[in-house]
């Protein structure tokens, strides 16, 4: 599954455009590199995400193409905040 995907539907980031927008600059690191918002995601994987001064770090249980509200928590752990 993309990146830029994956933010949205786990809502870590409201619109799917914004996540490109996040990853493009260079704000979002996977496995310790930086990543581009077409990177595959899979299973397992860590995710560091740098909104303004508040880095969040992520690791990635499940891949759904859509998840509700309710559900989305469930896609990731939070690692640190």
């Amino acid at each position: 599954m993309r990146l830029d995907k994956f933010l949205k539907v786990s809502r870590l980031v409201k619109r799917r455009p914004v996540a490109k927008e996040l990853a493009d600059a260079g704000r979002v690191i996977l496995n310790g590199r930086p990543a581009k918002a077409g990177s595959n995601l899979a299973v397992g994987d860590e995710l560091e995400l740098l909104f303004g001064s508040k880095p969040v770090k992520i690791k990635v249980l499940e891949l759904r193409d859509f998840a509700r509200k309710e559900e989305a928590e469930t896609l990731y752990e939070l690692i640190r905040d």
